[in-house]
């Protein structure tokens, strides 16, 4: 194994138009006790990854190597490593320790502890040739999926899912969902193999084609009104000014989930036409392993299949324009091997 390695960086917030992320050779990282060094396959490119280069999410590290939606191969060890082998093949996701001892972690709601550490935020991530997790944070990938399907599942599949449950849709009933980047083009196969009707708002033609292909009742633009009451709804979009309308959608009882981690702001709502007849609101804020454990098994067992756009790691700046300007149907991955 080489002592160094390829990693794209960013030493400063800066619009993904002007390249931010720089090529650089750095020092493959060591272990620590409990953790593993992942020798990098691929990354998925998110809509998250968009906020921490732009500077849209307080500073937390700088220079730092984005991606969190890393799958590759257990390539060494640290101390005290109980089941993991070198070799095996892992994902990183978001979510990369948490303390393990507040009233969060310990009951069951660690996706909301304090001081939770993620990847590509608060330590380098998957933009290089390799990354380091704690083992206990390290996601066994199943057989059914290649490496390039595996990774948007990551954190595009894992937040989606953790949505849906938030949602409280119900198998059967009607859900909307609200832009449909990689998230929701996995979403919605989920909701389908739960036998619900699924409706999709989406500003552009090209992810209303896969919407289509992917099985929606109904598609429409991203401010049209579904022809039927939905019984939950998810904005994926980072557009708070969908949040009404979606609202207004929603039958009686009705659960709007938002599911990014950034949001532009909300205008004032209206409580009789938006939140009358005990209509809920709420945020999704990171997934715990447990969602991702789940997510990975009944994705396998659908199995769900995501649809990539594959780029080399040195294409990262241009992955992620494409990203900003919404001209990849489904979900954009960086390949390194």
């Amino acid at each position: 194994m080489s002592s160094t390695m390829r990693a794209m960086v960013l030493d400063g917030h800066a619009a993904v138009d002007t390249s931010p992320l720089h090529v650089r050779d750095l020092p493959v990282p060591t272990p620590g006790p409990g953790e593993v060094l992942v020798k990098v396959h691929v990354c998925g490119i998110c809509r998250t990854d968009l906020h921490v280069i732009e500077g849209e999410l307080p500073t937390v590290k700088l220079p730092i190597i984005p991606g969190h939606q890393t799958v590759g191969t257990i390539a060494g060890v640290g101390t005290g490593v109980r089941s993991a082998r070198e070799g095996d093949r892992v994902g990183i996701a978001w979510l990369q320790r948490t303390c393990g001892s507040c009233e969060f972690c310990r009951s069951g709601r660690e996706n909301l502890c304090r001081q939770a550490t993620f990847s590509g935020y608060h330590v380098n991530g998957g933009y290089a040739d390799y990354a380091v997790v704690s083992e206990s944070f390290a996601y066994p990938i199943p057989p059914t999926f290649s490496d390039q399907e595996a990774a948007p599942l990551l954190c595009a599949g894992i937040i989606g899912y953790r949505a849906l449950r938030l949602s409280g849709i119900q198998p059967g009933q009607r859900i909307g969902l609200y832009g449909f980047g990689a998230s929701a083009h996995i979403a919605i196969q989920i909701a389908r193999s739960w036998g619900c009707d699924v409706y999709v708002c989406s500003l552009r033609e090209a992810h209303r084609r896969l919407a289509r292909e992917l099985g929606a009742a109904w598609v429409g633009g991203s401010m049209d009104s579904p022809p039927e009451p939905l019984h939950s709804a998810i904005l994926f979009a980072p557009a708070g000014e969908l949040v009404p309308p979606a609202l207004r959608a929603l039958q009686r009882g009705g659960t709007l989930a938002l599911a990014g981690i950034h949001l532009s702001a909300i205008p004032p709502l209206n409580y009789d036409q938006d939140l009358f007849g005990e209509r809920v609101l709420r945020s999704v804020t990171a997934n715990t392993r447990q969602d991702g454990l789940d997510l990975l098994r009944e994705a396998a067992a659908i199995p769900i299949r995501p649809h990539t756009t594959a780029y080399k790691l040195e294409e990262a700046n241009r992955a992620l324009l494409d990203l900003r300007r919404g001209v990849i149907a489904g979900a954009g991955v960086l390949t390194l091997s």
